[in-house]
């Protein structure tokens, strides 16, 4: 009787056992997660009623308002005067833009850099 298969299955056997216990583990991490979510689920408030969700106002829906805005110009340095460091510059404010036309891209450009557009020629 030779002893050869029984060396061959022993280390089959301890795989086995080995792939068993990370399923194990895999099923217990995946089962706890189910359980904190639902803990954390429990804790959170409950969703809103449908007389508390959100109503229009009576005047009826918000309308959008599209205009353009400009912002105001970086003061110009004086000659022989020091530039303006960026905490120097106020709050830029804008305001409408006198021009109703929308800012379009150049033909042929893809409107950004490196956007793969051939760019304007």
């Amino acid at each position: 009787m030779s002893t050869e298969p029984m060396q061959l299955a022993a280390p089959s056997g301890l795989m086995s056992l080995a792939l068993f216990l990370v399923a194990v583990a895999v099923l217990a991490m995946l089962a706890g997660g189910f359980w904190l979510g639902n803990r954390v689920k429990y804790r959170e408030s409950p969703r809103p009623r449908p007389e508390e969700q959100p109503k229009l106002p009576p005047e009826g829906a918000v309308r959008e308002v599209r205009e353009n805005r400009e912002s105001e110009e970086i003061p110009q340095i004086p000659k022989g005067g020091r530039p303006l460091t960026p905490y120097e510059l106020s709050n830029q404010q804008t305001r409408p833009s006198a021009s109703k036309d929308r800012p379009r891209w150049s033909p042929g450009s893809s409107g950004s850099f490196g956007g793969g557009g051939l760019g304007a020629h």
